[in-house]
């Protein structure tokens, strides 16, 4: 049997959490496809294309998995790949809350789809894209949470946001 799980996210940058994520999931199916969402509604620091290739080179080494792109939603798309299950992480109790809503519109949506959870490593449970982000912009370190590829031009474009560097 072929199992598909298809892992969406933003990854606006990608951090050690979606890679713990990923590398955890991984592991219950075939095949993971990492699904880098396209959202008009929200601003991004990186395009999406950045975006793929960040996680891409974060990923090279773990067989099993591949990046692309998601347009529309999310439904149509494990359609599309006659995935079997989407893969969620969770680290608090909010959360749960946003991924219970989700996971429950994409059911009455495509009844087929199952979300399967995988609560965050507690190395990694405080993590998220946006606290990297602001600690990039303050010109802190943030070589422990995310891939050492993203870090100059994380840097560089959340320093230029804030007024503190070159753009």
């Amino acid at each position: 049997m072929n199992r598909i799980a298809v892992y969406p996210g933003t990854f606006d940058p990608v951090t050690f959490g979606h890679l713990d994520i990923i590398r955890r999931g991984v592991r219950l199916v075939d095949r993971l496809v990492v699904a880098v969402a396209v959202n008009t509604e929200k601003q991004f620091l990186f395009s999406s294309q950045e975006r793929m290739d960040f996680l891409r080179e974060a990923v090279d080494t773990i067989p099993g998995v591949e990046v692309c792109q998601m347009n529309g939603l999310l439904v149509d798309f494990v359609r599309q790949l006659g995935a079997d299950f989407v893969l969620r992480g969770l680290r608090a109790v909010s959360d749960f809350e946003y991924e219970f809503q989700m996971a429950g519109m994409n059911r009455k949506l495509y009844p087929e789809v199952e979300t399967v959870f995988l609560v965050s490593g507690e190395e990694t449970l405080f993590l998220s894209s946006r606290l990297v982000k602001e600690i990039a912009g303050m010109g802190g370190d943030v070589s422990r949470f995310t891939p050492p590829g993203v870090i100059p031009e994380l840097k560089r474009r959340m320093m230029a946001r804030l007024g503190r560097g070159p753009g």
